[in-house]
């Protein structure tokens, strides 16, 4: 079994999707793996991970106007206010998505659909410097 770690610094500025497919490609490449199982995991509660469309960018405008929808700042209700308007519900939405992602890995490249990515969902408001650890486990 062979194993490579590594951890992709990802700058947002504000709300909306990252995507880091092609740093993601890169990681798998190099390491001499081919098939196996790689996990991408964000150190983080206020953001989350996601893989979607990305051919169109209305997709990534639509789940973003989607989410702000659903779990809206300024609910009167919300009692983890500290951080700011935005904190909690970026608690929300991150818990509502997922923080972590397996993605397999065939002929030394990760498997993705047609028109997929992976993205990191920025949540909160102000820039930020996310870490998504990346683990990659299996066979040359």
């Amino acid at each position: 079994m062979q194993q490579a770690v590594d951890t992709l610094t990802i700058s947002t500025e504000g709300p909306g999707l990252y995507e880091f497919t092609q740093a993601l490609r890169e990681f798998v490449t190099s390491a001499d793996v081919a098939t196996g199982l790689l996990t991408a995991f964000v150190q983080h509660t206020s953001c989350s991970l996601l893989i979607q469309e990305n051919a169109d960018a209305d997709v990534k405008t639509d789940l973003d106007g989607f989410f702000r929808r659903l779990v809206p700042e300024g609910m009167d209700w919300l009692v983890h206010t500290t951080e700011g308007p935005d904190d909690m519900p970026a608690h929300i939405k991150a818990a509502l998505t997922q923080t972590s992602i397996g993605i397999p890995v065939v002929e030394g490249q990760p498997v993705f659909g047609t028109w997929q990515g992976i993205y990191l969902f920025e949540h909160r408001r102000r820039p930020h410097r996310r870490q998504v650890v990346l683990h990659l486990i299996g066979d040359r």
